[in-house]
């Protein structure tokens, strides 16, 4: 049994909520971990899925740029922390082949 540290544990957690469409299973093989340890750490943190966030209230409705913008701003925040977490756990799997 493989254990792993805390911070991995967290960030993998903080991964599968950053992304909505994404499954357990897709997230733990893309982490290279098994679904049922993911999900076992998503209950213990008693994460799941984000419930609706609540909007803030604008007078007006945002423009195609801004909307465009946010949704880039919100992948670019997205694939920052898939490559952090995967530079993590790149870091600690090549720790543990250290003999």
């Amino acid at each position: 049994m493989k254990h792993y540290p805390p911070e991995f544990k967290a960030d993998a957690v903080e991964l599968y909520q950053s992304r909505p469409g994404a499954t357990i299973k897709q997230v733990a093989a893309d982490l290279g971990i098994n679904p049922e340890t993911l999900r076992n750490w998503i209950r213990a943190a008693g994460a799941g899925r984000p419930r609706g966030r609540r909007a803030e209230v604008s007078a007006e409705p945002p423009t195609p740029l801004e909307a465009e913008l946010a949704a880039a701003r919100k992948r670019i925040r997205e694939l920052e922390e898939e490559r952090e977490i995967l530079r993590k756990a790149a870091k600690y799997f090549a720790g543990e082949t250290r003999w």
